[in-house]
């Protein structure tokens, strides 16, 4: 099940998310210096917000994924289900890790 092409996508689910995340809330919060708001909160509220867009970025739209599962509940092929898992937790991981990352830049929660 663990072959070399499933652990690419693996990979690639999670740097793909975690770019998202990362990506998204330090450009984003260049938008919202030119807004006025204060960079840095807006970078933090930004990563929590971008979290299920980087998920379904990551692993390329959700029809392919909702296809996979019902694939593996009606048809039996229970295989397409743990793959479909993997995927969705590796991009899980990817957006969290941008996350927290950005949450351990800015230190936002720590302000009063």
């Amino acid at each position: 099940m663990l072959n070399r092409e499933f652990l690419a996508t693996l990979i690639m689910d999670y740097f793909v998310a975690f770019g998202v995340v990362t990506g998204g809330a330090i450009i984003g919060s260049m938008g919202g210096y030119l807004l006025g708001r204060p960079p840095l909160a807006t970078m933090h509220e930004l990563a929590g917000s971008l979290k299920i867009w980087a998920l379904v970025a990551a692993i390329g739209g959700t029809f392919d994924a909702i296809t996979s599962l019902e694939r593996g509940l009606f048809y039996g092929t229970h295989a397409d289900i743990y793959k479909t898992l993997c995927m969705l937790l590796a991009a899980l991981s990817g957006a969290n890790t941008g996350t927290l990352i950005i949450q351990w830049m800015t230190q936002e929660h720590l302000s009063p």
